[in-house]
């Protein structure tokens, strides 16, 4: 779902918790244009803001997660 407010257009966002990162990488073989792994093997986002039809896409490298270190939320 998209929100406008206010004549914005507000798009979801994917966002890290490093704390839980265990740098699987499942995120980024699902997801490489959205992430990476730094050299101390924390998830880095490439993308935090995206358009609304790469949502699937994203989730699911979120949920690919081991840890459930990544979260898509409304911005």
């Amino acid at each position: 779902m998209v929100t406008i407010l206010e004549g914005a257009i507000k798009l979801p966002i994917v966002k890290a918790d490093l704390n839980l990162c265990q740098g699987y990488a499942n995120c980024v073989m699902e997801a490489p244009e959205f992430f990476d792994i730094d050299d101390e093997g924390l998830v880095v986002i490439l993308q935090e803001k995206f358009d609304e039809d790469k949502r699937a896409h994203v989730e699911s490298a979120a949920r690919s997660c081991p840890v459930s270190a990544l979260r898509v939320e409304d911005e």
